[in-house]
């Protein structure tokens, strides 16, 4: 806890040293207060719909059409940069103005 740790490593270093003493030395271990460490929940922080739509006007572009790609697609940054123009079904015409 001094250490700012996460709470994983916190937990792994205490679990490390109960098989320490149980399985390796044999030793029981009796009378411990540990306390495990508690994860932290964070909510990830979300644009909202105006913001994506400010972002997604304000690219142009080949670098435009990747970050299209990349938030309406939900494609990976490799996915798009190894598409070729045989991979895009534009047949049914639906959305392409926008």
């Amino acid at each position: 806890m001094n250490r700012d740790l996460a709470a994983a490593s916190q937990n792994q270093a205490l679990n490390a040293l109960v098989f320490l003493y149980r399985e390796v030395l044999k030793i029981e271990l009796e009378g411990i207060q540990a306390i495990r460490a508690k994860s932290v929940r964070h909510l990830p922080v979300v644009l909202t719909v105006d913001e994506v739509r400010e972002l997604l006007a304000a690219v142009k572009g080949d670098s435009g059409l990747a970050v299209k790609l990349l938030y309406g697609c939900g494609l990976r940054v490799a996915e798009v940069l190894a598409l070729r123009v045989k991979d895009v079904d534009v047949s049914n015409g639906s959305n392409l103005a926008h």
